[in-house]
């Protein structure tokens, strides 16, 4: 919370993951790649943070284990860890946004 600031400032889920650099920026028009915006835009800092929560979330729980697997078996085992990274990413945008716990069965259903 403290790295992020206001949540309000993000219009969007998709901005704070963003924001956190666990999307890539690409941009794509036709279904042709037309260019990458500025990769190292974003706080470095929520980069580390979210890749470090997926890495523990990957020890402990269950079914971010699971997802995890489900992920690797079709991609590289570092996309994983970053699309892991990138579930989590969007729950505590909405958890700092409502002001609610953590869900697990809402994260990873």
């Amino acid at each position: 919370m403290l790295e992020t600031g206001t949540i309000a400032r993000f219009r969007s889920v998709g901005q704070f993951s963003s924001y956190c650099r666990c999307v890539d920026s690409k941009r794509i028009s036709n279904g042709k790649k037309k260019g990458e915006g500025n990769a190292k835009n974003g706080n470095k800092y929520l980069a580390w943070a979210f890749i470090e929560a997926a890495a523990i979330a990957l020890r402990s729980c269950p079914q971010a284990r699971r997802f995890y697997e489900r992920k690797k078996a079709k991609r590289l085992p570092v996309v994983a860890m970053k699309a892991l990274a990138h579930k989590l990413a969007r729950a505590a945008y909405y958890m700092m946004r409502d002001g609610k716990p953590f869900e697990v069965t809402r994260c990873f259903s």
